[in-house]
């Protein structure tokens, strides 16, 4: 399967292909071993030396992908719009705002100053702007606190990609 993110002009952002590995209460689940390669647009191939699973929530403004260690970032949840799937692939709208959670602890709100640079750029509706603020003021505090997804839920989709079948 595929994995593409875009920007809210429809342009090509990240994309990549992917294992899809099943479905709990969280949502899909999908993973990429070690030796992926994705891009960023049209930019050259990113080979990712280390495994990961995403998570794509069924309608939440979110996607999260949890790394394999020792990637110095746990958790990484993109606010996003709503991810549709159509066939094989899953595409979502990247909305800037990024709760990242790293492998110390440490949880921060990432590209605020980008989102607020691409409400004018992109001319973000109000309504998109409003679901994206509040995307990020809940995860902040699912991510901190370690609830639903953000609890571990992960560790038995990681294994899946992690070995070395």
């Amino acid at each position: 399967m595929r994995v593409v993110f875009r920007k809210f002009d429809g342009s090509l952002h990240w994309h990549h292909p992917a294992e899809r590995l099943g479905e709990d209460e969280h949502g899909v689940w999908i993973g990429c071993r070690a030796g992926t390669v994705g891009a960023k647009g049209d930019g050259p191939p990113v080979l990712w030396d280390l495994p990961f699973v995403m998570l794509f929530p069924r309608d939440q403004w979110w996607v999260a992908l949890f790394n394999a260690e020792p990637h110095r970032t746990a958790i990484y949840v993109d606010v996003t719009t709503v991810p549709e799937w159509r066939d094989d692939e899953v595409t979502m709208v990247d909305l800037d705002l990024d709760v990242i959670r790293k492998r110390n602890g440490t949880v921060f709100l990432d590209d605020e100053d980008e989102f607020v640079e691409h409400q004018v750029k992109y001319a973000y509706p109000a309504e998109v702007i409003m679901a994206a603020e509040q995307a990020a003021q809940e995860l902040m505090k699912a991510v901190t606190e370690g609830r639903g997804p953000f609890d571990g839920a992960h560790e038995g989709w990681l294994d899946a990609v992690s070995s070395s079948e």
